[in-house]
């Protein structure tokens, strides 16, 4: 296997593209300390020692209008699920309207897929949420769309970007190789991926991970998809300490930083000096940014 790492080592050097049979190679390897630096490199290649956070305060649907949230927040996140077309517009238009110029995200992708039925009436929707000031789908997750490559096009065609797109469900890295190879080609296609964020968001207890899968499908993901801009880890469900090791396998944005400055157990531990520690002790450069990708006011 070092042959593997020692072949891709000197594609990643070269700035030269990957096939998928090299990732199906290095998806073996056991070396993970080497695969995390190619990934590293092919990271810094893209970001140098950057890396970008974002605090998120979520809004339940059915709350838009008497909802709360931190001024701190760089992204109001509008979630779960709508009952109707018309619920998702007025709630996404209530919050947007008290949003005071905080970017809105709104909603996963499959429910505004379901909801409106077809192509051209996702177009519509995605439409009508960007004239009620939405900046952006919150979540495209690729395992529960029904139509990936339209779904996508859809939202790009009513010319709103989506926020990242996701996986749902799937534990190993031979659950990931297909989504990878599928999200390189839908980017390709519709050029409306920005961010992907590898590591499921549906965690099964009864399928818990050890963290060598977690790493070895960020760094994969990283190598593969030299056509995505960013690779997200969330630090909400996976916590400090794999999200500060997944900066070592490639990851450059890391989202779901808590918006609320939690000061009760002393500053070292609110959500915002404790993100900026963890990417600092990386030796990397922490960068704060709201939902529309500018860098946050300090």
């Amino acid at each position: 296997m070092n042959g593997v790492l020692e072949a891709v080592g000197g594609k990643v050097s070269g700035g030269r593209a990957l096939t998928f049979e090299d990732v199906q190679a290095l998806a073996g390897v056991s070396d993970l300390v080497r695969l995390g630096m190619l990934a590293d490199e092919a990271r810094r290649r893209r970001h140098g020692a950057r890396v970008t956070f974002v605090r998120v305060a979520d809004v339940a649907c059915g709350e838009a209008a008497t909802a709360a949230w931190p001024a701190s927040a760089g992204e109001i996140r509008l979630v779960g699920t709508p009952a109707s077309v018309e619920e998702a517009i007025g709630q996404a238009r209530a919050l947007a309207a008290r949003a005071n110029g905080t970017p809105v995200s709104a909603f996963a992708l499959h429910d505004l897929e379901r909801l409106a039925g077809d192509a051209k009436a996702l177009t519509h929707v995605v439409d009508r949420l960007e004239e009620c000031g939405v900046a952006a789908i919150a979540e495209a997750p690729l395992d529960l769309l029904r139509d990936r490559e339209v779904a996508l096009q859809a939202v790009r065609d009513a010319g709103l970007p989506v926020a990242r797109v996701t996986i749902r469900r799937g534990r190993t890295t031979a659950d990931a190789l297909p989504l990878l190879r599928d999200v390189k080609a839908l980017q390709k296609h519709t050029g409306n991926i920005r961010v992907f964020a590898p590591l499921p968001r549906d965690i099964d207890a009864q399928q818990a991970s050890t963290g060598y899968d977690d790493v070895r499908v960020v760094a994969l993901a990283r190598l593969w998809l030299d056509n995505v801009e960013s690779i997200q880890v969330d630090w909400a469900l996976y916590g400090p300490k794999l999200a500060q090791v997944a900066l070592l396998f490639g990851v450059d944005d890391i989202d779901s930083v808590s918006a609320a400055d939690l000061l009760d157990q002393g500053r070292r531990r609110a959500p915002l000096e404790e993100v900026r520690r963890n990417i600092t002790a990386a030796g990397l450069s922490p960068v704060e940014r709201t939902g529309r990708w500018a860098v946050a006011q300090a």
